[in-house]
């Protein structure tokens, strides 16, 4: 009896590991980006090589970066967390913004699009789910089988 115990446990525990392995999704290890970017007050700026002289003001900053995965907020892909924003004399920031190098001087980046990202929350409350059902079903069948 204890043996076919085991074994009904076991395929329990193997369904529930073969249904979460399709479920969940699949993240993969790095992202690819097709060109460095930063995203301020809502929008995608894309990052060009040309060089600006005209620097306004100050208008924000990387609060995140990271060069595997996209993240919400003011992101950039290239830039590191403090990097400084800037508006440009004579140019709307509907058009481009400068961003501070390292090196002291700014580059141009030019509006692309609104950023839509909101995020990827639904992997971390399907596991949590998941690995609770499962908790609670396997308590349920000792809890039964020893009354």
């Amino acid at each position: 009896m204890n043996r076919m115990k085991f074994r009904y446990l076991f395929s329990i525990v193997f369904v529930a590991f073969l249904i979460t392995s399709f479920i969940l999704p699949n993240k993969s290890l790095a992202t690819s980006w097709a060109y460095p970017f930063v995203v301020w007050d809502g929008y995608i700026y894309v990052v060009t090589d040309e060089y600006v002289t005209e620097i306004d003001r100050k208008i924000g900053k990387v609060t995140k970066y990271s060069d595997m995965e996209r993240l919400s907020g003011n992101f950039s892909n290239a830039y590191k967390k403090g990097t400084k924003y800037y508006s440009i004399k004579g140019v709307s920031t509907d058009e481009a913004i400068a961003i501070q190098e390292k090196n002291g001087m700014y580059k141009k980046a030019i509006r692309e699009a609104k950023d839509t990202y909101k995020g990827d929350d639904r992997g971390l409350p399907v596991q949590v789910f998941l690995v609770l059902f499962l908790i609670t079903f396997i308590g349920i069948f000792f809890i039964k089988k020893k009354v």
